[in-house]
């Protein structure tokens, strides 16, 4: 009867320890700021205010844009827009994020495209201005550009 409760009281023992490990894991990656603003030109379409929203989990990133100065031209059903989004990175070059996501608008209601999924890499900091958000609805392509940095900075990915 002993030998189990030193079996049983052991068991406990290693538990609690592997409880204590998880409290003190380490915490997801996270990318920062989690959101940013900027002003686009969408040329003929419109243009304005946007935010940026960033997640992270890994090396795979999603990017959220909704923006009030821009607006549906008309009713779209929900994941009718094709979008791309090209971020530039600051250590050179581009990392694209893309998808068939967008909530249904009526006329006239706020663009929101996204999640649009990415790949990134742990230090990548990542800037709006200089990239660009292409959108085809009904086969037309809309690209729409920055006119200046994004606020409060770019994204860093852990």
């Amino acid at each position: 009867m002993r030998g189990k409760r030193t079996v049983t009281g052991a068991a406990l023992a290693v538990g609690a320890l592997a409880v204590t490990g998880l409290a003190f894991a380490p915490t997801a990656l996270a990318v920062s700021p989690q959101s940013a603003t900027l002003t686009a030109d969408c040329g003929t379409f419109g243009g304005g205010a946007a935010t940026l929203t960033a997640t992270q989990s890994g090396t795979a990133a999603t990017m959220t844009l909704k923006s009030t100065a821009v607006t549906a031209p008309l009713a779209l059903s929900a994941d009718s827009i094709t979008s791309k989004l090209t971020l530039v990175r600051a250590s050179g070059g581009t990392v694209v994020f893309s998808g068939k996501k967008n909530p249904a608008m009526a006329a006239g209601d706020p663009v929101s495209v996204g999640p649009l999924s990415g790949t990134v890499a742990s230090g990548d900091s990542l800037e709006a201005y200089g990239g660009s958000l292409q959108m085809t609805v009904f086969g037309i392509t809309i690209t729409c550009k920055a006119t200046g940095k994004q606020s409060p900075g770019p994204f860093v990915f852990d």
